[in-house]
């Protein structure tokens, strides 16, 4: 697998018409990005079955497929596991995504999203030997899965099936030491079973394109022509092992900026990773839970509540430019299935007693239900 250019075109978040409604793409505004795109070596086009309010893959064929060779891009898509309900359902979702992109075979074929639950599913449905019967018939020419969930189940499914062609992760400085996504220990795992990885979320939907002040000043002094969001992006790119970042791209300024630095791509060097840690710590000091995850207080509880976890997804949900779904729900589902929900909380306050910090942990359990069991 070889591609030319780092960077990849993300089609998750597309310029809208109407900012409420993702059905009603700009479709004028696309185009000339996809052009732009193209034009400057960039060649990886990233959809999938629901992106958009499922018509992404449609946006993709009319913007991409049906205005440039074949020969011209990549095109990545992905089956979803979460919609597999029957027998038959891949076959059937197999042959639409085909006809909505317009192509004959795609470059790159994930299952999407495995996690617990969507792995028990793919299991089930056979799904790994499904995407291989589809490789055997040229309809894909590499086949991976997009992962969020524990290094431990990555190392599992990894270990399960070797024929795996690449990992798809979702990295970036704020995520690598979190004790939740564990942007570090998942990008470990797959480098050590020798895999590939595409980065999603390099900057956070957004979140790391708008820093607290302090944290913009630091990157300045070291590269003042720099903008925020290209700190993240080369921050996951200079990571050994990383194929490809994919970046969601909402307007032609992103395109534009993202394109700037990455067109000829230079790692992150000695004085700038020093300036990348330095703006995590700045960033933390601004979360809306100042949690250390030092665990006391899980100890004890009675619901088996995953506070300090649960914490850290809030805090990313808070911070991220996007208040609507996050992909941190994701998450919280699925400590959810082994952990007590934040709602279940009682009120007894035991963790309250053990908390070194002397955080109102009830009072944000409630704020973290409000937000992941409602949108749930």
């Amino acid at each position: 697998m070889t591609t030319p250019r780092k960077l990849g075109f993300g089609c998750m978040r597309l310029p809208l018409t109407d900012p409420e409604d993702f059905a009603k793409v700009d479709m004028a505004q696309v185009e000339k990005m996809v052009d732009t795109f193209l034009e400057h070596g960039f060649t990886y086009f990233d959809t999938a079955y629901m992106y958009h309010e499922f018509q992404s893959e449609k946006i993709v064929r009319a913007a991409l497929v049906e205005r440039h060779d074949r020969s011209a891009f990549t095109l990545a898509t992905k089956l979803p596991t979460m919609f597999l309900k029957t027998e038959g359902d891949q076959e059937r979702i197999f042959a639409e995504q085909l006809e909505k992109c317009g192509v004959d075979y795609f470059d790159y074929y994930l299952l999407h999203n495995l996690n617990v639950a969507n792995y028990r599913k793919v299991c089930r449905f056979d799904s790994f030997a499904f995407a291989a019967r589809m490789k055997a018939e040229g309809k894909i020419r590499h086949v991976g899965f997009s992962f969020h969930d524990s290094a431990e189940l990555l190392d599992e499914i990894l270990t399960a099936h070797p024929e795996t062609e690449f990992v798809q992760l979702q990295i970036n400085y704020m995520d690598w030491e979190n004790e939740s996504i564990q942007s570090r220990r998942c990008y470990e795992t797959a480098r050590r079973h020798g895999k590939p990885v595409v980065v999603m979320e390099p900057v956070k939907g957004g979140t790391l394109a708008r820093l607290p002040e302090e944290a913009e000043q630091r990157f300045r002094a070291v590269r003042p022509e720099l903008s925020p969001a290209s700190w993240a992006i080369r921050y996951a790119a200079g990571l050994d092992g990383v194929m490809m970042v994919l970046s969601g791209m909402s307007t032609m300024e992103q395109l534009s900026d993202n394109i700037s630095y990455m067109q000829h791509f230079e790692p992150l060097n000695a004085e700038e990773r020093a300036a990348v840690e330095d703006a995590v710590g700045i960033i933390n000091r601004s979360i809306a839970v100042p949690c250390t995850a030092c665990r006391y207080c899980v100890d004890g509880c009675p619901k088996q509540i995953a506070i300090p976890e649960y914490f850290a997804l809030y805090n990313n949900a808070e911070q991220s430019l996007n208040k609507g779904f996050s992909v941190q729900t994701v998450y919280y589902a699925n400590l959810a299935q082994t952990h007590g929900r934040a709602s279940d909380c009682i009120g007894c306050r035991k963790c309250e007693k053990s908390c070194p910090q002397h955080l109102p942990i009830v009072e944000h359990l409630r704020q973290v239900a409000a937000r992941f069991d409602k949108e749930e």
